[in-house]
């Protein structure tokens, strides 16, 4: 009797972290759409800030982020978290068309660069998602080290704002892609595990460790291989 109890629950809990796994992806891909349909729009439009001051933008766009970070973890659990979520994406979208519109700029194989960092970008998020799905390894303990990771690359950016230093940019962009590639592995984990419930919070997390190993690999693939014309 405890034996077939344990067996249902058991069967529920999966059932129950695949239902939130496939959740999270389905949104994942429909975030894909205003973030590139943003994009575009930047850069048809010129989109390169909101002052023209790299510093004082950096500080609107924080603001910003976490002002989405905080509404749409208010209302995760209604319909509101998922519009809201969508409207960030948008939003990165055009922050992103800033980098899209300078690689298409300044060089003449920018749409090719563009191109294999969005398939790098692909086959690093397959290859982690998968990872995530095979390795029985309790992955927690590592987010705490990935945190840091990812704090010390934020105020290395922003410190870099002022520096302009080709050395820290690079190095910042190197920790960039290895903390993001390791948190997609981390975050899908967690949805597995069922240490992530929530399909709204999930995708969120997903999507900023994508948007920041595109942004990482674009930046890279610019530094080492862009053509100028």
């Amino acid at each position: 009797m405890n034996q077939s109890l344990q067996s249902v629950l058991t069967q529920g809990s999966v059932q129950s972290r695949n239902r939130v796994l496939r959740n999270t992806y389905a949104l994942l891909a429909l975030s894909m759409l205003p973030t590139v349909l943003a994009a575009w729009a930047g850069v048809a439009m010129g989109f390169s800030g909101f002052t023209g001051r790299p510093g004082i933008d950096a500080v609107i766009f924080l603001a910003v982020s976490f002002g989405f970070f905080y509404a749409i973890e208010k209302n995760k659990e209604s319909g509101l978290g998922v519009v809201l979520l969508l409207a960030f994406t948008g939003f990165m979208g055009l922050m992103l068309s800033r980098l899209l519109g300078a690689v298409l700029g300044n060089f003449s194989n920018g749409a090719q660069l563009i191109t294999i960092a969005f398939g790098g970008t692909a086959v690093i998020f397959a290859g982690m998602a998968t990872l995530a799905t095979t390795i029985k390894r309790d992955l927690s303990g590592l987010g705490r080290w990935l945190f840091a990771g990812a704090l010390l690359v934020l105020v290395a950016g922003l410190a870099n704002i002022f520096l302009q230093m080709p050395a820290l940019m690079l190095t910042v962009l190197v920790l960039m892609l290895a903390v993001f590639s390791a948190f997609i592995l981390y975050d899908v984990k967690r949805v597995i595990d069922g240490g992530e419930t929530n399909y709204v919070t999930a995708t969120l997390a997903i999507y900023l460790d994508i948007y920041n190993v595109f942004q990482a690999l674009l930046s890279l693939l610019s530094i080492f291989g862009g053509e100028r014309d």
